[in-house]
Parts: structure tokens; sequence; C-alpha cells
């Protein structure tokens, strides 16, 4: 990044100029952008699933053979994976073969494609989403919806400007155990709750020694960077391991803790991001080619509520019967939900008063919202997938601003920041977490940056922000903007 370039960022994000986003975002250059943008898909929806390996596979099992849907195209940078996860699927199981798009312009150029079902890298979500969407096509796109604050704004800004349908892959949203889960918390069932615990306790090893590896012979490697630098592969492994570098992934915040985080939003009935962020964590216990925590605790301010992250990536046990789950705290009870479809409300005693179950069909929500031609249908409209990404992306950003410092010495600098008891707690339980690994007191993580936010402009102020407010955007390589103007 050239001086000039980070000066001209800064001054745009200490500008507070969010809210202007909508506006700067000019009419695409490709040609499919003189679409029109208001056509109805046909009786039977068309669409493309763009990413097919992982999570788009469990896209294509949702949409394959769905009544009034028809997969009419896969596009995939790795051919091999396209070929064999993606095509021969389909065609296998519907007697009709999609076309194969190995570049997704090339696929946003193709008239019969009404709609786009995104389960590609992080990097990719939120350009191939506003991508999408010029091109004219209705848009589900998977979690986290942004890799960083401010194109996700833009993301959301660009579906307002398109009246294109765009839902977040934030499926415990459509989950009858989640929802009514939810509105047992909103209904003052467990009192006056005024904080949420987000947990991501899921044990993550090592992904192998940094070096320098070859990606695969079938995979455009040009085109997978998209917006991020092209750089040489420091993993073994370039798919699914790139959650773990910051060019590519989010770490297990942004990864599985997003379906949490969103959950634990909802639940305090918040929506912005909030006053502040400050968080600690680190990479501990081996090392590895990844640079993303594998031991954080995030807290989020919003004055009278506060919500708790607290992600755990080594052997670990659980917190009122929840590893990866979300915990409401009320003054007449607590909620434990413990996984995407299921969770139980219990008294002050801890005596179990409810269970919560039942799973949704969260593409099934997003065809009808297709249909019907209203946001309001989504049960995880775009801006809500913005939000809860951006708190995900926010508590990263003040790990990652923070001074390497023994763990012994975190404990006293809590105690000054916002909700000090609160996350306190969290971290003597890091303690007992790290203690149980085998690590000692001497154990180095970063203390996070304590960050003021402006939550109408979504930038930070005040202390700080001139070093965090360059982390709420990145350089887009030149072909893969998401801005274009």
């Amino acid at each position: 990044m050239s001086s000039n370039t980070a000066i001209s960022r800064r001054e745009w994000l200490e500008n507070s100029m969010f809210a202007a986003a909508a506006a700067s975002v000019g009419p695409s250059s490709f040609s499919w952008a003189s679409e029109s943008l208001a056509s109805a898909p046909s009786e039977t929806i068309k669409v493309a699933v763009i990413g097919v390996n992982g999570q788009g596979g469990s896209h294509l099992s949702s949409l394959i053979k769905r009544p009034g849907c028809e997969v009419v195209a896969i596009c995939d940078v790795d051919t091999e994976i396209g070929q064999k996860k993606g095509v021969d699927r389909v065609s296998k199981e519907t007697g009709k073969t999609p076309k194969f798009y190995q570049d997704i312009r090339k696929l946003l150029e193709d008239k019969d494609v009404d709609a786009v079902s995104i389960a590609v890298p992080n990097h990719w979500h939120a350009l191939a989403a506003v991508w999408a969407m010029e091109a004219g096509k209705d848009v589900y796109v998977e979690k986290p919806v942004s890799h960083n604050v401010r194109e996700g704004r833009i993301l959301v800004d660009t579906a307002r400007r398109t009246g294109k349908i765009c839902q977040t892959g934030t499926q415990c949203r459509s989950q009858k155990g989640t929802i009514d889960a939810v509105k047992w918390v909103h209904d003052g069932k467990i009192g006056e709750v005024k904080l949420a615990r987000g947990l991501c306790y899921k044990p993550r090893g090592s992904i192998g020694a940094k070096g320098n590896y070859q990606p695969p012979k079938t995979v455009d490697y040009d085109l997978w960077s998209g917006p991020s630098p092209v750089v040489p592969l420091t993993r073994p492994k370039l798919h699914y391991d790139w959650h773990w570098v910051w060019p590519t992934g989010n770490g297990d915040l942004g990864n599985q803790g997003i379906h949490q985080m969103d959950i634990a939003r909802w639940g305090l009935n918040v929506s912005d991001v909030g006053k502040s962020v400050f968080g600690f964590g680190g990479r501990v216990g081996y090392s590895d080619a990844a640079d993303t925590p594998n031991t954080e605790v995030c807290v989020h301010d919003y004055g009278e509520k506060t919500l708790v992250f607290e992600v755990r990536g080594l052997k670990t046990g659980d917190l009122k019967g929840a590893k990866v789950g979300v915990i409401f705290e009320g003054s007449e009870g607590y909620v434990v939900l413990t996984s995407y479809t299921s969770g139980s409300a219990f008294d002050k005693e801890g005596k179990k008063v409810r269970d919560f179950k039942g799973g949704g069909d969260h593409h099934g929500n997003w065809l009808k919202a297709v249909r019907s031609r209203k946001k309001e249908d989504l049960n995880a409209d775009i801006l809500e997938g913005h939000l809860s990404s951006a708190l995900c992306h926010l508590g990263n950003i003040s790990v990652r601003l923070g001074e390497q410092v023994e763990i012994g010495e975190i404990g006293g600098r809590l105690k000054n920041l916002p909700a000090s008891a609160v996350t306190g707690e969290a971290f003597e339980r890091v303690l007992k977490h790290l203690s149980d690994n085998n690590l000692g007191r001497e154990t180095k993580l970063s203390m996070g940056r304590h960050l003021t936010i402006d939550s109408v402009n979504e930038v930070f102020v005040g202390a700080g922000s001139s070093e965090a407010n360059p982390h709420l955007f990145r350089e887009y390589r030149k072909g893969f903007e998401i801005l274009r103007v």
C-alpha cells in the first residue's frame, strides 16, 4: 500500500462517510450492468451456486431437487471440484447438466441465471454479492457477509439501491428452536436481559508448518486471490485453511462464531455495532502457518447491555452445557442455546422450565422473498448479516492492535474497562483453559485496544482511531474493486 493511498482511505474513514456509501457505488463497468434490475424471476427460479466445496455442497443439497427451483450453473475457481462436486452431482441427481464457469464474471453475464447462492472464501463474499446484484441477480451469501466492516455496509447499500433480495447465510434465523428461544428472551420470560455470551469452544489443530507451497493445478490462483494480494501460498492446504490467515479469513470469530454472534445480538435486541469494543487473545499451544487467534475474548459495549464472545481452539470443556452456543443471562433466569436448532430455558435456581427445538428452511425463506420481492420476508436480511459480521471484525481489530503481554498481566488491566466483572469472569475461564492445556501464566496474549465507536457512521473515534480505522477497509486489487466509480 502506498502512503498516499493509506492517507486517503484514513481521511475517508475519519470524515465518517459510510453513510454516503450508496451514493459512491457507481455503475459497474461490466457489460452486465445494463441488465434490468427490476425483472422478476420466472416461475422456476434459475439458480447458480458459486463455490461448491465445503458449505457449497450444503447449498446444493438444499437447492438441487427443490420444486420451483433449478440449479442451472456451477461456478468454482477449482475446475476439478467444480466438475466433480458441482456439475457431475447435479447431472446425476437431476438428469440435467448445468453450465460450468471458472470465472464469476463470465457467470454473471449469463442472463439465464436469476439468482446466485454464494459459498466462496470470506474475502470474496461481499465482492461476489455486490457484483451479482449489479448484474441483476438475487443473492444468498454465506456468513460472514464481509471480510471487513466497510464492504459490509456497501453490500447493504447495493441491495437497497438495486432492489435485489439478499439473504445472509446465518441459517439459525430460520430455525424454529432458535426463533422460539429468542422470542422467549424478548417476551421477558427470564426477566431483564443485559448480558449475552457467545461461545465458540471448538478445538482446532495445527494447519501445518509455514513454508512455500504450490496451489492445486486445477485452481486459477489469481482468480482465487481476487481482491486480496496474490502472494505465495504459505500453508500446506489452500482450501478451508484460508480461514486462519488475515488476508482471506477472519479466524473462528468470523467463521463458526458469526452464527453465535448473530444470535447473541438478535437476543439482546440491538441494531447497531455498539459503543465500544475491546478484546484479548492470541494463537497459542502450537506454532503453525496461521495467524488468527485460537483463544480470544471480545467485549461489545452497548451501554446498559453487554455482549461477550469467547473463542477457544484448544481442548476445552463447556459453559452451562454449551460449547458452540449462546447464553442469555436474565434477572429471573437464563436461556442456553446449545446447537443451531435447540436449547433450554432455566429459572434462577437452574431448574429447566422450557426446551426449544426445531429446524427450518433458510434457502426456502430466501426463495420465498425472491418471489415476493419483499426484503421484509427474509429471516436474515443482509443488514442483519452486516451488523453481526461487523461485530466480529471490530473484535478482531482490537486484538490485532494489541500489545503482547504475559497473561498474568491481563487480569489487572481489565479492571479499568467496561463490564470489568463480566470480562474478569471470562478471563478466569481463559486462565483455566490455558492451564488445562499445559500453558502457564508466562504465555503471551495480545491485550487489545479499547476502541470507541461512532455506531451511526461505523467508524472508530477518539484514542486509537487513527490506527484502527484503516482496518475497516482494505486495498482491492485492480479488476476486483468493490467500489467502481
